[in-house]
This record gives structure tokens, sequence and C-alpha cells, in this order.
């Protein structure tokens, strides 16, 4: 039996922010660019970059709420995200009868990977939130041990410590 797989996975910076519209059938879809990029060192020494931009497009599932409307409200230019879908390509004829050709990734999941605002992510909704909860309160019975369970008996602080080593 043969098999195929048509699957792009990209991780890069919203270029402008989403265009959302409603097509015919009341369908919503959002369109946005995103940049992918690489460094290298050529043969000279001299650092390299490329940027490559990709076209994404985003439906709504047919039951009428969906990705689309999360791309509204949360994607932003200059956003970190991860996408993943398929690669589609298309013609058409524009208004001068040229055909015309684009390549699109369509979107199957998205995942925000840019922090609060400020540091490259997050909405308006997001704003108010706290930067970074307090650690659990324990008390003296969850800081012993009970019988059967493993705990981090060997780690007495390890919950508490504020000053980890995660970079947000």
């Amino acid at each position: 039996m043969s098999r195929s797989l048509n699957k792009a996975i990209l991780i890069g910076n919203v270029g402008s922010d989403p265009e959302i519209r409603t097509v015919g059938t009341g369908t919503r879809v959002a369109q946005f660019s995103l940049a992918t990029s690489r460094n290298w060192t050529d043969q000279t020494g001299a650092k390299q970059e490329k940027t490559e931009w990709h076209r994404c497009v985003v439906w709504n599932s047919a039951r009428g709420s969906g990705l689309a409307d999360v791309v509204e409200k949360y994607v932003k230019k200059g956003e970190k995200i991860y996408v993943e879908g398929e690669i589609e390509y298309r013609q058409w004829q524009d208004k001068d009868n040229q055909t015309r050709y684009t390549t699109e990734i369509k979107v199957k999941e998205l995942m925000l990977l840019g922090g609060r605002p400020g540091g490259g992510g997050g909405g308006e909704d997001m704003e108010s939130a706290p930067r970074r909860s307090a650690p659990p309160a324990r008390s003296k019975t969850a800081a012993a041990p009970s019988a059967g369970k493993e705990e981090f008996g060997d780690f007495p602080g390890a919950l508490e410590d504020e000053d980890d080593d995660l970079p947000f």
C-alpha cells in the first residue's frame, strides 16, 4: 500500500496583523504571513541570514467556531508562533487574464510561543495576568512523604525556589 504525507511545520514571526474575512457561506478565514529565518557562516567566515515568507491560511471549522477566531483574537504582528498544516498550491486568472500561482500553508494546528507584552507575545486579555504566579502553599502534611507515593523529600526547597533557570 502506498502512503503519502503533506505536512509543513513552521516556527516563525508573524509578518503583519492577520486579515480576517467571511466568505459567502458565512465561514471565517484568517490570512497572515509568517517569516522563518536561518543563519549560517559562509566559506569566508561572514555571517549570512536568509528569511523565507510563508502565506498561512486558517479556516474555521464547519461548526462555525475555530482556529480563525483564535487567530483574530490572539495573533498579532511580530509574535512568535508554531503552525502545522498542509502545503497547498493554487492557480487562478487575475483581472488581466494572467495566470497567477500561490503557495499557502493551510493551517491545522497553531500555538502561540511568545510571552507577555514586551516579551514578544500575548494579547489584550493577557496583559492583566500576573507575570508569575506565587508558588503553591505547602502544608506540613504535603511536605511529609505519604506511604506508597514518590515525593520531593530529597529536595525540600525545590517547589519553593523563586530563582529558577527558566528564561521567561
